[in-house]
């Protein structure tokens, strides 16, 4: 069967991407192509350096470290056993490393990573760390593989800043194939509307602690991946797509066979990548197609609007410059075809049983919103997505998945989606561009217009709710929370008193140049706004009252100021000074809150630093 051309319109997007990435692009491949060895890298090192990577082993591995002629592997893990979606890597390394001796490398545990939960630290000072957590990871990752020790590596991570941090590191060893390993979600415990309807009842002060501890608890509840379809399983489904994943790797659940059996084969599909007649660097595997396919499956699936980061920042390590428009324009084109909690009732483990990422790129492909000619770590061809992995007696094998979705309430084919776009949309206007996610948003609610209510801090907004200042129509400004600011923190907390407002019967929006991550629900949220207060944005200038339009329809975000009248104005308030941003290890952090860019080009500290990298100069 021929295959399905590409629809115009990705077409395009992918033609331009291309186009304005062209220098950029051919610098890092000639850099990639210039790192490349042609036998194992180790063979490189002086006698004295390789003795060094090598004294800690023994037997078979030492053997073969010092023969120079078997591929080394690093091994790159975020376990911690605090996070229940890491706790299941610590068995990975052994299994790994004799699944890589089997098939004749050797694999070393490389390298740790940092892995903070945004669960934990939600409301907290330590989210003001999570996002320069990815920067950490991607740091951390280039000095495991700085040893020149290595000829491929596993990523092992699964969460928010994780998955990306891995890959953005890896991509700077771009010549070395590099396979993302997932944990898989923990089993689905109490549905996720329940637990939201908890949280709800617990901000209007109508549920007790110890009854929403009960719900939280009964919600999380076990290793594994939380099942919400937040910024972690759209990192396992986008890496997936991008063909980083083993076919059907990113929802198999921890402690099953078929897992451990997912991860052993990774060691072994990695040593046959690092080989001459399959050789496939990461740098290839991450092109402009695969990051456009990337894009449209986190639309399709209503994913984390993190990603308008992440992928931006990822795209970046690869040379490839993605902007927030060509997520805009992709969404035109690429229907919603999941309804998975918070947009829908479902969770991971019902979308997977639906038939999950394999059926979703079966579709896709089928309506030409993918590209099916990428390089992946399964080989050419996305067409191999198509297939599930299950184990036949001891034997791994991949077989092809129903053509129909097991369960439409889930997830649909292409041709009859829930909704006609992606969910995600652009707003523009006098105050800047942001990102609003529509996908569980009630069509009623996508136009909001009404009087502002200013905070600087997610604590501000939540007093004045609990004293009754905001039960009416209101439009709550929450500012200096971008990446300048205090490191860009979710602001997932105040979706239960947003919520509750919306419920009372009022007109409510939020707007902010904070994120709210893939867990932003039913209230119109523009987030992620640039140029974002700190930098001087007009963000900073609004005043209590000031009328404010959020339409998601149109794109439109404006206050209904005089354009003379709001650049007279002071900037109000300003983000904490360096004195003040301290404690829970912020102070650390303050050099990267000097570097970092701006939200639509990926909230980074990498890359070029040009004069407009950061709009006005920040008042701490």
């Amino acid at each position: 069967m021929p295959p399905v051309p590409v629809h115009p319109v990705v077409e395009e997007v992918t033609r331009r991407i291309a186009d304005r990435s062209a220098a950029s692009r051919s610098a890092y491949l000639d850099r990639i192509a210039a790192a490349r060895s042609t036998g194992p890298a180790r063979a490189g090192l002086g006698c004295g350096n390789l003795a060094h990577g090598f004294a800690a082993c023994s037997g078979t591995d030492r053997l073969a470290l010092s023969g120079l002629r078997k591929p080394g592997i690093a091994i790159i893990s975020a376990y911690n056993d605090l996070l229940s979606a890491h706790q299941p890597l610590h068995e990975y390394p052994e299994w790994i490393k004799a699944a890589a001796r089997e098939a004749g490398g050797v694999a070393q545990f490389a390298g740790g990573v940092p892995a903070m939960c945004d669960g934990i630290t939600q409301g907290r000072d330590g989210m003001e760390l999570s996002l320069f957590s990815r920067e950490v990871i991607a740091m951390a990752t280039g000095i495991a593989l700085s040893h020149e020790m290595f000829d491929g590596t596993l990523l092992l991570g699964v969460c928010d800043k994780i998955v990306p941090g891995l890959l953005i590191g890896a991509l700077s060893f771009g010549h070395l194939p590099a396979i993302l390993v997932p944990a898989g979600p923990m089993a689905s415990g109490l549905p996720n509307k329940e637990k939201a309807r908890v949280r709800q009842l617990f901000a209007e002060g109508r549920a007790t602690r110890e009854e929403l501890l009960e719900a939280e608890s009964a919600s999380y509840h076990s290793a594994g991946t939380c099942t919400f379809y937040g910024t972690a399983n759209s990192n396992q489904l986008v890496v997936e797509v991008m063909g980083l994943h083993l076919p059907g790797a990113s929802f198999v659940p921890p402690g099953t066979p078929l897992r451990r059996a997912l991860t052993e084969e990774a060691a072994r599909r990695v040593v046959a990548l690092s080989r001459e007649d399959e050789y496939t660097p990461v740098g290839a595997v991450v092109s402009e197609r695969s990051v456009v396919n990337g894009v449209v499956s986190l639309l399709a699936t209503g994913g984390s609007t993190n990603h308008t980061m992440h992928l931006v920042a990822i795209a970046a390590a690869a040379g490839i410059q993605l902007t927030w428009d060509d997520f805009a324009d992709l969404s035109s084109v690429v229907g919603l075809l999941a309804s998975v909690y918070p947009n829908g009732n479902a969770d991971i483990n019902h979308f997977h049983a639906a038939g999950g990422v394999q059926f979703l790129i079966g579709t896709l492909l089928d309506a030409g919103l993918l590209h099916e000619d990428v390089r992946t770590v399964a080989g050419d061809g996305l067409h191999r997505y198509r297939r599930e992995p299950v184990l036949d007696g001891d034997r791994l094998t991949w077989r092809e998945v129903p053509t129909r979705s097991l369960d439409e309430t889930v997830l649909r084919p292409a041709e009859a989606p829930f909704a006609p776009d992606g969910g995600l949309r652009m707003l523009s206007g006098n105050l800047g561009r942001a990102v609003i996610k529509v996908s569980a948003v009630a069509r009623e609610h996508r136009v909001v217009r009404a009087p502002a209510r200013v905070f600087t801090s997610q604590q501000g907004f939540l007093e004045a709710f609990r004293a009754g200042e905001l039960d009416r129509d209101v439009v709550v400004v929450i500012r200096h929370q971008g990446p300048r600011a205090n490191g860009m923190p979710e602001l997932h907390g105040l979706t239960p008193a947003l919520g509750a407002l919306m419920d009372r019967g009022h007109r409510i929006a939020l707007i902010t140049d904070g994120r709210m991550s893939g867990a932003s629900g039913k209230v119109p949220a523009a987030i992620q706004l640039t140029p974002e207060a700190a930098a001087g944005g007009p963000l900073a200038r609004i005043e209590d009252g000031d009328e404010v339009v959020l339409d998601a329809t149109t794109g439109r975000l404006d206050v209904l100021v005089d354009e003379t009248e709001l650049a007279r104005r002071p900037l109000r308030d300003g983000p904490a000074d360096e004195a003040t941003w301290t404690g829970t290890g912020r102070e650390l952090f303050t050099a990267l809150r000097r570097a970092v860019g701006p939200a639509d080009q990926g909230a980074s500290v990498f890359g070029p630093m040009t004069p407009g990298h950061f709009g006005a100069p920040a008042r701490v």
